[in-house]
């Protein structure tokens, strides 16, 4: 059974949006998800302007078996620009099939046919199938490195400051 991977279409938002569900209660985090349909789509495939972010979708047997999600990213250390990949996520019944390796790879060879000098992406450290998978393509995870992140209240408070005050 080989996936087939596409770009997504307006059509496959709530598709889209029930994968991001799965994942989020894959993770044990369906309380951090407030996305809905139209915000989904919105961010997508907005009227105007550039996407915030692309996603593929891995069809198998004519349904949705998961999905890629990433946006651009800029290194000022390789002078190049990058992508991140914010979601990789297929269905548990689906996994081991190769799923997840066509959708890495197919952004990947999209950020090398970009001319892309990093794909990065994050993995939680209790996912050991997740990250054996992902040396096993040739990524390094990176100790030394934290996440952080403001959100919520903590960012809200910051609306109407100046850029650089």
């Amino acid at each position: 059974m080989k996936p087939e991977i596409r770009d997504a279409i307006p059509a496959d938002v709530p598709a889209i949006l029930d994968l991001v569900r799965g994942l989020a209660a894959f993770e044990k985090l369906t309380h951090e998800v407030s996305a809905t349909e139209k915000l989904l789509g919105d961010a997508l495939f907005p009227a105007h302007g550039t996407p915030d972010a692309k996603c593929a979708l891995a069809v198998v047997d004519g349904e949705p078996a998961g999905y890629a999600l990433w946006f651009p990213t800029f290194s000022t250390f390789l002078a190049k620009p990058g992508l991140y990949l914010e979601d990789i996520f297929v269905k548990p019944e689906l996994r081991r099939r190769g799923i997840g390796r066509a959708l890495l790879l197919h952004v990947a060879a999209l950020a090398s046919s970009r001319g892309c000098g990093r794909l990065e992406w994050t993995v939680l450290d209790w996912n050991r199938p997740a990250i054996e998978f992902y040396a096993s393509l040739g990524a390094t995870t990176l100790p030394d490195w934290r996440i952080c992140r403001l959100t919520g209240g903590a960012l809200a408070r910051y609306a109407g400051h100046e850029a650089g005050a």
